[in-house]
């Protein structure tokens, strides 16, 4: 490795490497096409960087929308995540590079590509966007990666995978990097790649020997206290959900029950999914329930504990949300919640999963297996004090410029229709005695502000001539 990689290394206390990178790295290096697969958290990241920014180096600076080295990623968090990775090492070796993505304005991924950007992280939609309107070219790429090649498949964007790919050079070095090598990932492989070093550092069903399984049998009842309980323990958690609407009601309920909690799912905008990812990452958040979203290149550190709110889909789903603790060596915990009903399809999952899983029945937040998977004194803040999950997913009220900052809005009231309520010839006084709770107010004083106000709030938001207007109307 060059002098000015390691070092970076070094300064990230990273000295020794991973085996998917000792694996693999010599033939990345050399130049050759490379066929990698490790679980999630193994370090594969760093397996592809580390080589494309070596040979990267030293060369001719990029052209005005012409890379030299694509990385391709399924998913906006993967492709911030390999971006986050990057930059430090680009910066040592005096490269440039940018992210594609969609769910945000392409004006700033336009003017970066065009300014000559030497590595281009990216989801394959948004890129093709670019490519159709002639704002990239990917005739000068040296070095492509493919991540997560299986979730590619999985996602549908083989087709799109094939277009990009077929517009690089034929001669460049290409690497494909994938959790699981299964039949979509081997057509790729075939068509693509020429004479690949092929590196398998661990078995698809290899358990990470610092995680921890567990499986608890608890009554649909008694779900939402044990959550409540065991997120609310010292550390970071990752709860995940089958369904989007069913992480954002958990998120919802765990904030009421005085857990710090974000959500993460596909329903988000860009800059939601972003702000609610660097609460979790800052420990303003203690808890994020997510999707299956989530499952791949989300990484934050030092994941006490992973709970499947839903059981997964199937085994491979089990192993990647799993992999969201118990990262590069450390050790962490996974939680499975099955009802009566969800038990044997559990055990099957397991099974396939290679895990072996301690099964506990729970008859209540009380039991004290949960102190012992997630130890530590509970916190919980007041409700009110927990971030609303519905309003981190929407932009930030804005006060106009001038504008009464802090204050009530002014109530717009006045004559309904051109009438004049009876026996209030003065209207501009009961304009002035007309009030409405201000909006702010009604969305910090009730987590669940979708459900409207309070009957007593509605009495209070009446102008105070309605029953004048009503009394006259009926004399009439």
């Amino acid at each position: 490795m060059p002098a000015r990689l390691t070092d970076v290394l070094t300064r990230h206390a990273i000295e020794t490497p991973t085996p998917i990178q000792r694996a693999t790295l010599p033939d990345a290096l050399a130049g050759r096409d490379v066929l990698g697969r490790g679980r999630t958290g193994s370090g594969k990241t760093l397996a592809f960087l580390l080589p494309v920014v070596a040979r990267l180096s030293g060369g001719p600076r990029a052209r005005a929308g012409a890379p030299r080295a694509l990385i391709l990623a399924p998913t906006r968090e993967l492709v911030a995540q390999i971006d986050t990775a990057l930059r430090p090492l680009a910066a040592a070796a005096g490269l440039t590079s940018c992210t594609v993505f969609g769910g945000v304005g392409q004006n700033p991924q336009v003017v970066a590509i065009r300014r000559g950007a030497d590595i281009v992280v990216a989801c394959p939609g948004r890129l093709e966007d670019l490519l159709a309107r002639g704002h990239c070219s990917l005739a000068q790429v040296k070095v492509t990666v493919l991540d997560e090649a299986d979730h590619m498949a999985d996602l549908g964007f083989l087709p799109a995978v094939r277009r990009l790919i077929g517009q690089t050079p034929a001669g460049g070095q290409r690497m494909l990097f994938s959790a699981t090598l299964d039949r979509a990932v081997d057509t790729l492989v075939r068509q693509y790649l020429s004479e690949p070093a092929v590196h398998e550092a661990d078995s698809a069903q290899s358990p990470v020997g610092t995680m921890a399984h567990h499986l608890l049998h608890v009554e649909r009842d008694n779900r939402l206290p044990v959550l409540v309980d065991l997120s609310s323990a010292p550390g970071r958690t990752v709860v995940f959900t089958r369904t989007k609407h069913g992480a954002k009601a958990l998120a919802r309920h765990l904030n009421r029950a005085g857990v710090p909690t974000v959500e993460l799912h596909g329903n988000l905008s860009q800059n939601a999914r972003t702000r609610n990812l660097d609460d979790f990452h800052t420990g303003r958040a203690s808890a994020l329930v997510a999707t299956d979203i989530a499952a791949r290149g989300i990484h934050v550190d030092n994941v006490a504990l992973v709970i499947h709110a839903d059981p997964p889909a199937d085994h491979k789903a089990y192993l990647h949300r799993s992999g969201r603790t118990a990262r590069a060596g450390n050790s962490g915990t996974v939680i499975t919640l099955a009802t009566t009903e969800q038990i044997r399809e559990v055990t099957q999952l397991a099974r396939a999963a290679g895990i072996k899983a301690t099964t506990t029945r729970v008859a209540s937040a009380d039991h004290p297996i949960l102190t012992t998977l997630a130890p530590g004194a509970r916190s919980l803040t007041s409700p009110t004090a927990a971030i609303p999950a519905e309003t981190r997913t929407s932009p930030a009220r804005r006060t106009p410029v001038g504008g009464n900052h802090g204050a009530e809005p002014t109530p717009r009231t006045g004559r309904r229709r051109g009438r004049r309520p009876a026996g209030n010839h003065n209207h501009r006084a009961g304009r002035a005695t007309a009030s409405r709770p201000p909006t702010a107010t009604a969305l910090t004083s009730s987590p669940d502000h979708e459900a409207g106000p309070s009957p007593a709030e509605r009495s209070r938001s009446r102008p105070s001539h309605s029953a004048a207007m009503f009394s006259a109307r009926r004399a009439r």
